[in-house]
């Protein structure tokens, strides 16, 4: 049964993990280096990440730096920034990209938030579908004779509290990034 539990523990963890990543894309209207990661630039024919080909830095409150380790990368890391659904124009000054965050309207904002609520949704449903996947280990087991009707009971307990605490984790994370956007 310890098996199990471990199961939907690590899974639940790696759902959280994947909802705190798809949390720190998102454009608060403050600079942060996150929103950069799931930009590939295509560097010698190779889609590579930018925070592996400059360092990123925040410069100021709103402003994001990224100073290529090679210059020559520098309108290939422009055009990538362009082209992806980031929303901000980088200014390059032939050294370093810079990229400044407006301000987000009140409007953006709620919309955001929502979109938080939507990923926050969708974490607590694959942490539900953990649930059913180890119940259903659960019963398995005991149809197997391995465990006891009581055995069963007391481990679909255990599996839902720790459910609870997952889905209570998601829950949180959603609050405090909702809190961080509607903040001016």
């Amino acid at each position: 049964m310890d098996s199990v539990f471990s199961f939907a523990k690590e899974k639940m963890t790696k759902t959280i993990n994947n909802f705190k990543s798809e949390l720190a894309a998102i454009r608060a209207g403050r600079a942060n280096a996150a929103v950069l990661d799931k930009i590939t630039v295509d560097y010698y024919g190779v889609p590579t990440p930018i925070n592996q080909l400059a360092s990123v830095s925040v410069a100021e409150a709103r402003i994001l730096v990224i100073q290529p380790w090679d210059k020559k990368a520098l309108k290939d890391i422009e055009k990538a920034i362009q082209a992806s659904d980031l929303g901000i124009n980088p200014q390059n000054d032939g050294s370093v990209i810079r990229l400044a965050f407006p301000p987000l309207t009140e409007e953006r904002r709620k919309q955001i938030a929502k979109d938080v609520r939507g990923l926050e949704e969708s974490a607590k449903t694959a942490i539900r579908q953990i649930r059913r996947d180890a119940n259903d280990k659960l019963k398995a087991l005991k149809k197997s004779a391995e465990i006891t009707e009581d055995d069963l009971k007391d481990g679909e307990g255990e599996v839902q509290k720790i459910t609870d605490d997952f889905v209570k984790q998601a829950e949180d994370l959603s609050e405090k990034k909702s809190k961080e956007i509607m903040e001016l």
